[in-house]
C-alpha cells in the first residue's frame, strides 16, 4: 500500500515547503527600546500539496468557510509562552506563494545568549497544529563595529558567494527602511519584502554574462556581482564602497562587516552610483570633493546598510498519509557517506554497500526510500541514520543486467506514511 503511494507521489508530487529567510546577526536592544530585527524574518510556503491538504479539510469539515494556515514566530527562549511570539498572517501572492513576515520581533538585553534560534509553529485554521520548525543559527551583537575588521574574526566578515540583503533607512527612520528587492523581473525599493542576493567577488576583466567565481573575503574596493537568489536576476557589475558621514572613500580596502553602510559605484562609470528613489531603483551621481580626491559625496538613496542573510527550507508531503502527528521535526539531509567496505564515492553495485545519510533533527521513525523502495535503515543519532542500500533488482528485472546508470531520487518516510523529499538522488552504475 505505502509503495503504491510513494508511486503516487513520485508521479505527482504534491510537497508543502516552508522557506525561512532571515538576517544572520541580530542587534541587541537596551533598557526599553526595541531594536525590531531588520531585515524582518520571513516565511513562504510554497508546492502544490498546501491547495490539497486545504480540499482534504474542506472536504471533512464540511467545507470549513475561510481557511488558511497561520503561524506564531518567537526566540527559541527556555518556556517562551506566546505572549512573547508574533502572530503571522500569510497573503497570498501573484505567484500563489503564502508570505507572512514577523516586523516586531527583538531581543533584549535581559537575555545573555550570544546566539539562538527562531522557532516558527504553523497551525491551520481549524486549530490542526502543522508543525513547528527552526532557522539557522543567528548571533548577537551590540552595535555594528565600528573598527577596521580583522580577518581572524571572520564571524562579522561577509565572504564571497554569502547571501546579503541590503537596505536604506532616511535619516534613521525606522519607518522609512525600504529593501532592495525584484519584482517583475526588475529591481525595486520595498517597503515590506526583501530578497537575499548572492554576493561574489567578480574579475575585472569579465564581461556581464559570464563572471568567474572567486573565494575570499569581500572587502571595500572590491568588484562585485549582486545576483537575487529566488529570481536570477542580476545587476552589473559593481564596486563596494566604505561610506562614513555620507561620503564614498575610495581608497579603503579593509574587510567589509556586518552591518556596515556601504555603497555600490557602477564599474567603469562617472561617480554613478545604485541609488532609491522611493519605489525606484535609480544611478544617482557623486559630486566629487575638490579638498578630498579619495571622497564622493552621495545622497541619502544611496548609502545601504549591508547585512549576511540565512535561509533554511522544510519540504514535506502530507497528501498521501492521514496524518494526524505534527509534520515535525523535518529531517534536512545535508551529506551522504559511502560505508561501503570498497566503496569509491556513493554509488551501488558489488557487495551489500551501506549508506550513511546525514543531517539534522532525524529520529527513530524514520525509513530510507530509494524511490519507490524500502531501505533497511538504522537510526544512530540526530544527525546519522545508515542504509543498507537496495539491490538494484529491487527497481524490476529490467534493472538486473544494467546497461547505463540509473538515478533514484531520495525519500525520508515516517512511521505514518508522512514523506519528506530531498534534493539527493542515488545513482546505480554498471559494474
Amino acid at each position: 500500500l505505502l509503495r503504491d503511494s510513494v508511486r503516487r507521489y513520485l508521479q505527482l508530487p504534491a510537497d508543502q515547503t516552508v522557506l525561512i529567510l532571515h538576517a544572520k546577526v541580530a542587534q541587541k536592544s537596551y533598557g526599553n527600546e526595541k531594536r525590531f530585527f531588520c531585515p524582518p524574518p520571513c516565511v513562504y510556503l510554497s508546492g502544490p500539496g498546501w491547495k490539497l491538504k486545504q480540499e482534504q479539510i474542506q472536504a471533512r469539515d464540511l467545507g470549513e468557510a475561510g481557511f488558511r494556515v497561520c503561524g506564531y514566530m518567537g526566540l527559541d527562549s527556555m518556556g517562551s509562552s506566546l505572549m512573547e511570539t508574533q502572530k503571522l498572517s500569510f497573503e497570498e501572492q501573484p505567484d500563489e506563494k503564502g508570505f507572512g513576515c514577523a516586523k516586531a520581533l527583538y531581543i533584549s538585553d535581559a537575555d545573555k545568549r550570544k546566539h539562538f534560534r527562531l522557532v516558527l509553529k504553523l497551525f491551520f485554521s481549524n486549530g490542526q497544529e502543522i508543525g513547528t520548525f527552526h532557522s539557522k543559527l543567528i548571533k548577537v551583537i551590540s552595535k555594528p563595529s565600528q573598527k577596521k575588521q580583522s580577518l581572524k574574526n571572520t564571524d562579522l566578515c561577509i565572504s564571497s558567494g554569502s547571501k546579503v540583503s541590503l537596505f536604506n533607512r532616511l535619516r534613521s527612520q525606522t519607518v522609512s527602511t525600504r529593501y532592495l528587492s525584484v519584482e517583475g523581473g526588475a529591481f525595486i525599493a520595498s517597503a515590506r519584502q526583501w530578497a537575499a542576493f548572492t554576493l561574489h567577488l567578480a574579475d575585472e576583466c569579465c564581461t556581464r554574462s559570464e563572471f568567474p567565481l572567486r573565494e575570499g573575503y569581500i572587502r571595500y574596493g572590491s568588484m562585485v556581482q549582486l545576483v537575487c537568489t529566488a529570481t536570477g536576476v542580476t545587476l552589473p557589475p559593481l564596486i563596494i564602497r566604505k561610506v562614513t558621514k555620507q561620503y564614498a572613500m575610495l581608497d579603503v580596502d579593509e574587510p567589509i562587516s556586518q552591518l556596515h553602510k556601504c555603497a555600490f559605484q557602477f564599474q567603469g562609470s562617472d561617480r554613478m552610483y545604485l541609488c532609491l528613489s522611493t519605489e525606484k531603483v535609480i544611478q544617482f551621481q557623486a559630486s566629487p570633493c575638490p579638498k578630498e580626491a579619495n571622497r564622493e559625496l552621495l545622497n541619502d538613496g544611496s548609502c545601504w546598510t549591508i547585512i549576511g542573510t540565512e535561509t533554511v527550507e522544510y519540504t514535506f508531503s502530507e497528501s498521501l498519509a492521514c496524518v494526524r502527528e505534527p509534520v515535525s521535526p523535518v529531517p534536512l539531509i545535508t551529506a551522504l557517506q559511502a560505508e561501503h567496505p570498497a566503496g569509491e564515492g556513493v554509488t551501488g553495485g558489488g557487495d551489500v554497500a551501506m549508506l550513511e545519510v546525514q543531517g539534522e533533527y532525524f529520529h527513530t521513525h524514520l525509513k530510507v526510500w530509494f524511490g519507490d523502495v524500502e531501505a533497511e535503515t538504522m537510526y544512530r543519532s540526530p544527525k546519522s541514520l545508515v542504509c543498507v542500500v537496495p539491490d538494484v533488482s529491487a527497481f524490476g528485472s529490467d534493472w538486473r543486467w544494467l546497461r547505463y546508470p540509473i538515478t533514484v531520487p531520495l525519500l525520508l518516510i515516517r512511521g505514518d506514511g508522512l514523506i519528506y523529499s530531498s534534493s539527493f538522488t542515488f545513482t546505480y552504475t554498471p559494474e
